[in-house]
């Protein structure tokens, strides 16, 4: 089957880009992108910004920035926006967060950094139990909350003169929620959120609210939230891209790594045990069990999908993987993983691999959550709604369609995001064969 090239509208005008939090990860992000679009700092570890793309064959020698192949906005064109429990702004917020040195990095853009005030939060305490701020819309019915958040956006586009806007959820993980029966199709959410439904959590709210405005939708945590039938199927016939879930930052960026080595070398595997310890507010919510639950279950599934064990039985079928997240203050937003794999190899001796990865969990989000903003943009200007699979690169639990299994592999995330902006410009797609390089005629 051929797809046609779409046609990518410029990417003309104001960018709005609403956070949801204003947390490590939004204040990074927000300061990251003022001083790099003042030239006072690299946009390191952002595909969108620093990666190039190699076009043609290897001969031709094409291989420009991504930013100058396809049309992406501006960083000088973006405004930040942003919601949450907390008063604090953006500058406020990144002093609290201490992610960013004060003298070099938040100094210099703190007058931007304080223009960014957090609306008032559409905040449920029972979804995040560890939390709660006095900047919220208060004990609303889901409905006023919804048609709240539809408001705010609304208010934002026209007080900054946006052309588009993408939302992208950078706050805490909410509680484990099972899909339902609300989550099946359109009216029972509608019906479920006049219902005041506990399976309807704030998340769910923003995204349906982005949805309704014409506005794409990332989600940066494990939640329950767009990825439910419902908002699917609306986002799809409405030409609305979105995307999720659970930033790929730390431990599972590794994993991702890792495990297709194994699988591509046939070593078997028959134990990873992963501990985190963390000390922000992301570190303070996941010491709530439920909390927990939801973040426990995004990491634990891309060893499966990964290893295939049903058809690697003997390798891979009885793998012993466990997960574990602890809070420790001191540590803040700088997050250690430490992962012990035992594996084995030819005639079965045994061998261990251990890591510890000193990462710094914003540090790492930022660049996603920014590549996340534009892309999903360019996608919307493409016409191209619904599931933006192609972006699972940055995902630990990408969506994807139903009835498909979701693409852990990070290398063929890499192949899939890229080949997806050749196919989006025209350009022929790299498939890697080259044999015609070595048969001689």
């Amino acid at each position: 089957m051929t797809v046609p090239t779409p046609t990518v509208a410029p990417a003309t005008g104001r960018l709005g880009v609403l956070t949801v939090g204003l947390g490590a990860v939004a204040s990074t992000l927000i300061a990251g992108v003022e001083l790099s679009r003042r030239n006072m700092s690299e946009p390191i570890g952002s595909l969108t910004q620093m990666g190039t793309i190699r076009l043609g064959r290897r001969t031709d020698g094409r291989a420009p920035l991504i930013k100058d192949f396809v049309p992406l906005t501006p960083l000088a064109d973006i405004v930040f926006g942003a919601w949450d429990p907390f008063p604090d702004d953006a500058y406020v917020a990144a002093q609290r967060a201490g992610v960013l040195d004060g003298p070099r990095h938040l100094e210099a853009v703190a007058e931007a950094l304080r223009s960014v005030r957090p609306m008032k939060a559409a905040f449920d305490p029972y979804y995040v139990k560890r939390l709660d701020g006095p900047n919220t819309k208060g004990a609303v019915s889901k409905r006023a909350m919804l048609e709240s958040i539809r408001e705010d956006i609304g208010t934002f586009r026209d007080a900054n003169q946006c052309d588009r806007m993408v939302m992208i959820w950078c706050g805490s993980t909410e509680i484990f929620i099972e899909p339902g029966p609300a989550h099946q199709d359109l009216e029972s959410f509608e019906r479920a959120i006049d219902a005041n439904d506990p399976t309807i959590a704030p998340s769910m709210l923003y995204a349906y609210a982005a949805l309704l405005e014409g506005v794409p939708f990332c989600n940066g945590a494990p939640n329950l939230t767009v990825d439910i039938p419902a908002l699917t199927q609306y986002a799809t016939e409405h030409k609305v891209p979105i995307s999720g879930k659970d930033f790929k930052t730390g431990q599972t960026l590794l994993k991702t790594v890792l495990a297709p080595m194994f699988k591509a070398r046939m070593l078997g595997v028959a134990g990873w045990y992963s501990t985190n310890i963390l000390g922000n507010r992301d570190g303070e919510v996941l010491d709530d069990p439920e909390s927990f639950k939801t973040k426990e279950e995004s990491k634990l599934g891309v060893l499966e999908h990964i290893l295939e064990p049903h058809k690697y039985p003997k390798l891979y079928g009885d793998v012993y993987h466990k997960v574990r997240i602890n809070y420790y203050p001191p540590r803040g937003d700088n997050k250690e993983g430490w992962d012990n794999i035992d594996i084995f190899g030819w005639l079965g001796y045994p061998m261990q691999i251990k890591v510890d990865f000193l990462c710094r969990d914003s540090i790492l989000a930022a660049p996603l959550a920014l590549d996340l903003v534009l892309f999903s943009d360019l996608a919307h200007r493409a016409g191209i709604g619904g599931i933006q699979e192609w972006l699972s690169f940055y995902y630990k639990a990408p969506q994807v369609a139903a009835g498909l299994y979701p693409e852990h592999d990070l290398f063929i995330q890499l192949t899939k995001l890229k080949n997806t902006l050749r196919w989006m410009m025209g350009e022929e797609q790299i498939t890697h064969l080259d044999i015609d390089y070595y048969l001689k005629t």
